[in-house]
């Protein structure tokens, strides 16, 4: 029995990554508007939680939210919703600049996703992800042996691998995955390579 695309959506989980550059004179209203409307967001069915990224440079506020639902109903549910609206319009004159995009949870969320300029670009494929995250994951978990092994050679069998298993996705997260990406993104983005060098 094969499932529909349609019972795929409907079990799927979704994240939502939402990019804001923010008013610099406003930092502080928006970090207290983001904790209203995720206050709000809890109180939607499917919504699993949020995540919010700081800015690293206080020249450039410019903060990542990650949101995560249970499945595509549910997170549909939350952005139709008249009370999504109405906190969106309280953000107005807070972000300068917005743009969102829409993952299936799975290995996109190790992937570093192309700047805002270059947003027209085509997901890679299955398969070059999986060569990659090969290309990452293989390494850490021979650092992971080698460090490691020493001091957890007394331990028990579940405990040393749940060390094991914290260290390799600890690094795989940040900042393996990102930087492996960005060293890639012309094997993964080749549609951008191709538009970026044509505009030189």
């Amino acid at each position: 029995m094969y499932e529909s695309s349609q019972d795929c959506e409907a079990t799927t989980p979704i994240t939502l990554v939402i990019s804001e550059v923010i008013d610099p004179n406003r930092i502080q209203e928006y970090e207290a508007w983001t904790k209203g409307i995720n206050q709000v967001a809890q109180q939607f069915n499917g919504f699993l939680g949020v995540e919010v990224i700081s800015p690293r440079d206080a020249g450039y506020p410019e903060y990542v939210v990650i949101v995560k639902f249970e499945n595509y109903n549910s997170f549909r549910t939350w952005m139709t919703s008249p009370i999504y609206h109405e906190w969106l319009e309280k953000s107005r004159g807070l972000i300068a600049v917005r743009s969102t995009q829409q993952l299936p949870s799975g290995l996109e969320m190790w992937f570093s996703l192309p700047k805002n300029k270059w947003t027209d670009y085509t997901e890679p494929p299955y398969y070059k992800k999986v060569i990659l995250g090969v290309l990452a994951v293989y390494p850490l978990i021979l650092l992971s042996n080698f460090l490691l092994n020493p001091f957890l050679q007394n331990l028990g069998y579940f405990l040393s691998l749940l060390i094991s298993v914290i260290f390799v996705s600890a690094l795989l997260t940040y900042p393996v995955m990102p930087q492996l990406t960005k060293l890639f993104r012309f094997w993964l983005y080749p549609s951008l390579a191709r538009r970026k060098s044509s505009i030189k």
